[in-house]
């Protein structure tokens, strides 16, 4: 029989966070073993718009320039303290571990939504804000 290993979503963002992305991705992240599509996560990007924008803040913060971004770091954006003092840098690990579940990865976030289950939606809106153009000087 073989050990069955679970692990938490807390102990996927650290590893994410720690640099540990091939220890990230053997524990379950970022939806291993799918190819994002950013067409269909375009489709997918249509339920952020709810609160979010590419270009610029609304109840939630832009996505331009996500990738690389520390959480809680957009000037002027009013944050949680949960999300500002996360540590998280976003990146294809980190993003796939908080879209699963936000309130999980970073407890206390202000950001009020259930997630995605589904990997290949999250692999799909990850490849789709991967193409998001940088941010226009503000």
């Amino acid at each position: 029989m073989k050990p069955r290993v679970i692990v938490g979503a807390s102990c996927l963002v650290a590893a994410a966070l720690a640099g540990g992305a091939a220890r990230a991705a053997a524990a379950g992240a970022p939806a291993a073993g799918y190819t994002g599509d950013a067409v269909r996560g375009q489709s997918v990007y249509e339920r952020c718009l709810a609160c979010h924008a590419i270009a610029y803040d609304r109840t939630g913060p832009r996505h331009c320039g996500l990738f690389g971004r520390r959480a809680g770091s957009v000037p002027g954006f009013a944050y949680s303290e949960a999300m500002k003092h996360s540590g998280i840098v976003w990146n294809e690990q980190t993003l796939d571990v908080f879209l699963k579940s936000p309130m999980t990865a970073v407890p206390g976030t202000s950001m009020g939504y259930a997630g995605i289950p589904d990997p290949q939606e999250r692999a799909d809106l990850i490849a789709y804000l991967k193409q998001a153009p940088a941010c226009a000087p503000q």
